[in-house]
């Protein structure tokens, strides 16, 4: 074989050093494919031709694609509803209704967290507010730290997975699959997760009651008739929200790009009758939405350009006859694929793996024979990319990359780093065992969006 042959593998090997460097992501993917693109040209590899088609793929995949328009509008929506002060509201009204199960507070928070996941989908504004709102109470009431940090991090992640995803928009944009179909198949495994985490807090509240305390007595002298008015105050807002975008994406009155425009109208609508929209609330959300989604976009451009020299420089062929090579069947690539996802994930962000990983496995998933493991074949792409959203939602909470760890530390000066990753591990394996069932049953990703279709 040919040195040149070999240019592949060694922009892989690249990458995976340079981000450690400490550069941007943005800047090593898109310096790494014009280097390599060079190379190419000097061995005869690649044309210069090729890199006129750079510009036209950046434009036509970022700046024309009307798919994309509805990630700066969810990023608006889910900054804004930080500021809107719903979720301070919500969480005491949950503490209130599960006052009386074991691990009740630390139950409250997760059911927070699913909610702020189907309003927010911003992993670090989620764990942010989680952990300012949550984690002094949750000590002060005598919760073990690991518990604490650990049901928070796993709950703040959930926004990855539950639509509106910013992700299943990036991945439905990389499948040519749309939005509505993976929103819908996304949202059966992001309630299982929810209801694992869920159970293994009350089993563990049951069989160590000391980790997790049961609220006071005072606590729970709240008249009924108090409470209702209280849930429906605090959970009407929300709840309207998630009706007014996921609503109206499965009932098919709008497409996901139009109800990310309805989201955002309605998230300032809300901080409005909150009492929390003013000039200055206005001009941070905007800037901080603006921050984000120049990060976002700027990988988005760096991966076209890599994913471009990859692909002329035969970098899916090689990974293609490498992994045909091996003999493992169908369920051997798929599991081999997973475990290489989730090994990324502690090195990697979710989106660098997304925009590189995806494009190359895609297809590969596509051309095998499950056996009708998957009953429909029109859904075995929108299956495999909820698979990798489960997997991908562990690149949050592993170490040494977990970003979800490094948003709770810079918010948590008084937990140590070694206690967040001791909390951690648990939830992980729940993420696992749910990627599991899914894997297993895949009806639990693609029933809904079947049901919806029909």
């Amino acid at each position: 074989m040919p040195w040149y042959e070999i240019l592949p593998a060694a922009m892989l090997i690249c990458m995976a050093l340079f981000i450690f460097t400490g550069f941007p992501v943005a800047l090593v993917l898109g310096g790494l494919g014009l280097a390599f693109g060079v190379i190419g040209i000097l061995v005869g590899e690649f044309r210069l031709v090729h890199f006129n088609a750079l510009p036209l793929r950046i434009y036509a995949g970022s700046v024309e694609n009307i798919i994309l328009v509805a990630i700066p509008m969810f990023i608006f929506m889910g900054t804004m509803l930080e500021k809107s002060g719903i979720a301070e509201d919500l969480l005491y009204t949950l503490q209130i209704l599960t006052r009386r199960l074991p691990g009740g507070l630390a139950i409250s928070v997760t059911l927070l967290g699913t909610i702020l996941a189907a309003t927010t989908g911003i992993i670090g504004a989620s764990v942010v507010l989680l952990t300012l709102m949550a984690l002094p109470e949750m000590l002060k009431r005598g919760y073990s730290a690991p518990l604490a940090t650990g049901t928070i991090a796993s709950s703040g992640t959930l926004g990855i997975l539950i639509p509106p995803s910013i992700m299943l928009v990036l991945m439905a944009d990389q499948l040519s699959v749309p939005v509505g179909v993976l929103f819908t198949g996304a949202l059966f495994p992001g309630l299982l997760l929810a209801f694992l985490y869920v159970t293994y807090i009350m089993v563990k509240a049951t069989l160590q009651p000391q980790m997790a305390p049961p609220m006071v007595r005072s606590d729970e002298d709240i008249a009924m008739a108090n409470i209702l008015p209280m849930v429906i105050k605090t959970f009407i807002p929300p709840v309207f929200l998630i009706v007014l975008v996921l609503g109206s994406i499965f009932a098919g009155w709008a497409t996901p790009t139009e109800a990310s425009g309805i989201g955002a109208i309605g998230a300032t609508l809300l901080a409005i009758f909150k009492g929390r929209l003013s000039f200055a609330v206005l001009k941070d959300v905007c800037q901080r939405a603006a921050v984000t989604n120049a990060m976002i976009f700027g990988i988005f451009v760096g991966a076209t350009c890599f994913s471009l020299v990859f692909k002329r420089l035969g970098g899916d062929f090689l990974i293609e006859e490498l992994i045909n090579s091996l003999g493992i069947g169908p369920w051997g690539v798929l599991g081999m694929i997973m475990i290489v996802v989730f090994l990324l994930g502690f090195f990697l962000d979710w989106i660098e793996i997304t925009l590189i990983v995806l494009p190359i496995f895609a297809p590969i998933i596509a051309s095998l024979d499950f056996g009708g493991h998957v009953a429909d074949p029109a859904m075995m792409l929108p299956w495999f990319a909820i698979l990798l959203a489960v997997n991908l939602q562990t690149s949050f909470l592993t170490p040494p990359f977990g970003f979800a760890l490094f948003y709770m530390k810079g918010a948590a000066k008084n937990v140590r780093i070694q206690e967040i990753y001791r909390g951690i591990i648990p939830f992980v394996a729940l993420q696992v065992f749910g990627l599991g069932l899914c894997i297993l049953f895949p009806e639990i990703v693609t029933w809904l969006p079947e049901a919806v279709l029909d």
